[in-house]
């Protein structure tokens, strides 16, 4: 690695001799050169870490459904990440990013790398584009993630697929691009950091229209309006999901520092780790509290959403907060989670694994807090842009939903989810040794 990259400098550095310039100036030139190599290892780095989240919503949905529907939420997260791949090069980081300039969306066109300057000796573009592609592409798969658990055990594969192929080719670019991209919010003044609002809510928000429209499970809500509980198979496998998206957050608040190129950068990701870890925290203790309280048990299920809600809650700005201020934000979110899961029983929206209060309810709250450590942020900003992109994501999502419901159908018919969607949909188990016997968990 050092070899690799100590010749380009070397190079840099002699020609300007060469021509005169003074050895200042030169080793300018060498930093320029460094600060481009740490920036791209940061969104490699940081990059790997946000994709690995995808294993972690892999183990959580798989540890919060039932046995019957196990190999079914796997797949449904892989396809997922997978698809979100393939719509971010051929149409989402053009539209999110390409040409906005303070409107409404980029451009249709498939994204190619552009790296040409480097080679001249130009490193004023700060990284390598294509380790900017993936750092973005990694942050959509998260968005789709959210959908795939909160819709689990009773919607069509290939209906459920289609949706992601709408929401990250299209949806999540074109509101990303108000802000991210240099777009009308951005002009405003809005604040989203890392995503409370731009990747969680987005997925809470499409999670939400589709858990109304596809209706819940089967047995879920009585008649009589009493909620019967559905319990996961695998509640150690969910707890290793959560330890993993909490290890990933790192890689997702702190690669948004977009920057590893001088002290003062390090220092701030830093603070971002130290904020980032302190709000799980806060998240987790304040779901077993108000568990305890409200319950007199305290339950693990809400406990482990509780760590998401706070990591979800301080996305939006883990910059700025102290720690005390990080731990506050991160409880109340995971306090919130408490009361949301219970409320949306009430109205009879089905979330198998709570995604909607863990992503939607705390990324909202995430994003309204930030003024409160943030002296450039406003109240009024952030809430036009949470009302904006909910409405956006509303809408479309519905109107797509509704498509895909009234076209090819959402929902698998009543036979085959009594039966499960492992053996139904992909005809195998996730847990055969158990037999079929376990068809009825």
């Amino acid at each position: 690695m050092f070899k690799k990259y100590s010749l380009p400098i070397l190079g840099v550095a002699t020609a300007m001799l060469a021509a005169g310039i003074e050895p200042a100036m030169a080793e300018e030139a060498k930093t320029t050169e460094v600060q481009y190599i740490f920036n791209t290892i940061n969104f490699l780095m940081c990059g790997f870490l946000v994709m690995f989240m995808a294993a972690g919503f892999t183990m959580l949905e798989s540890g919060l459904v039932r046995a019957k529907n196990t190999a079914t939420i796997c797949l449904k997260n892989i396809a997922l990440y997978a698809v979100a791949g393939i719509l971010y090069y051929l149409i989402g980081y053009n539209l999110m990013y390409s040409g906005v300039d303070g409107g409404f969306m980029g451009t249709f066109s498939i994204w190619a790398p552009d790296d040409a300057a480097v080679a001249k000796g130009d490193f004023g573009g700060n990284y390598a584009t294509a380790s900017d592609w993936f750092f973005q592409m990694v942050f959509v798969a998260t968005a789709a993630s959210v959908v795939s658990g909160a819709l689990a055990e009773r919607i069509k594969l290939w209906s459920f697929l289609a949706f992601i192929v709408f929401l990250t080719g299209i949806v999540y670019p074109i509101q990303g691009s108000w802000q991210w991209g240099g777009g009308w919010l951005s002009e405003m003044g809005f604040a989203d950091f890392a995503g409370s609002t731009l990747v969680h809510s987005v997925g809470g928000w499409a999670a939400l229209t589709g858990a109304i429209i596809l209706g819940a499970r089967r047995g879920k809500y009585g008649a009589d309006g009493r909620v019967n509980p559905l319990p996961g198979a695998n509640l150690p496998m969910a707890t290793l999901g959560t330890f993993i998206l909490w290890l990933g957050w790192f890689g997702f608040n702190g690669g948004s520092q977009l920057a590893m190129g001088s002290a003062a950068d390090l220092i701030a990701i830093a603070q971002i780790f130290i904020n980032t870890n302190i709000a799980a925290a806060g998240g987790v203790v304040a779901a077993m509290v108000a568990t305890q309280l409200v319950y007199k048990k305290v339950d693990l299920s809400m406990t482990l959403n509780g760590a998401i809600a706070g990591l979800v809650s301080i996305t939006a700005g883990p910059d700025t907060p102290s720690m005390g201020e990080a731990m506050l934000i991160g409880a109340v979110g995971g306090t919130l989670v408490v009361f949301a899961v219970p409320l949306l029983d009430k109205f009879k929206i089905d979330d198998v694994v709570g995604a909607i209060s863990a992503h939607l309810v705390a990324g909202i709250w995430g994003t309204m807090a930030v003024p409160l450590t943030n002296a450039d942020a406003s109240f009024a900003t952030q809430a036009i842009g949470v009302l904006s992109i909910g409405a956006f994501v509303v809408t479309a999502s519905t109107i797509f939903w509704l498509i895909l419901k009234y076209t090819v159908g959402i929902r698998v018919s009543a036979e085959d989810e009594d039966l499960g969607l492992d053996m139904a949909e992909l005809g195998m188990e996730a847990y055969p040794e158990f037999g079929r016997g376990s068809q009825s968990m």
